[in-house]
């Protein structure tokens, strides 16, 4: 089912083998969003969409969606507060996840 958004869109999934949120980039994942591709048009990311679905099969992510992006402060962030966490990484201690390296930024 495609996924009707407005504005520009990020591809994102979980790894299976840890569970780490990944981003789609070309025709494979990284782990920040930051080096993830950004989907201008509702083509692109319906087709980066179908790709990802297409390689369920192969076992290394699980859930791939796509969700919404905007621009801030030279930087691409998602719209949704769910995503903001997902990208930042676990919320139990600040110490860890991805936000663990910005800490004494």
């Amino acid at each position: 089912m495609a996924h009707q958004n407005q504005g520009p869109q990020m591809l994102t999934a979980n790894r299976l083998r840890d569970g780490d949120v990944l981003y789609r980039k070309g025709d494979g994942w990284v782990p920040l969003l930051a080096d993830g591709e950004v989907y201008a048009d509702q083509a692109s990311a319906d087709a980066a969409l179908a790709a990802a679905n297409a390689e369920l099969a192969n076992n290394t992510f699980v859930a791939p969606y796509l969700f919404e992006v905007r621009e801030a402060c030279g930087k691409i962030v998602p719209v949704k507060e769910r995503e903001i966490i997902r990208a930042a990484g676990p919320t139990v201690h600040p110490h860890t996840g991805k936000q663990a390296g910005q800490i004494n930024a």
